[in-house]
């Protein structure tokens, strides 16, 4: 397989913006981490335990994703 350079894209690849970025963290080997999406502010529980882990969207006691006010990109 052979990388090819999208139409349009002038130069090198530039490296993106972090998406995810870790708020919270508890444990080592067993353990919780919150973490936000920098362009929705959707936050996701993740948790892991030895080998097995999970991911899924942080819920409010509404039932709606927690949603963390992210500043205005301009």
């Amino acid at each position: 397989m052979r990388f090819t350079k999208p139409k349009g894209l002038k130069g090198g690849i530039k490296m993106a913006e972090k998406r995810f970025e870790k708020v919270f963290s508890q444990g080592m080997v067993s353990g919780w981490e919150i973490w936000v999406d920098t362009q929705t502010g959707v936050n996701y529980v993740f948790h892991y335990e030895g080998h097995a882990s999970g991911l899924t969207p942080l819920l409010g006691a509404d039932g709606k994703p927690v949603v963390t006010p992210m500043p205005r990109r301009d």
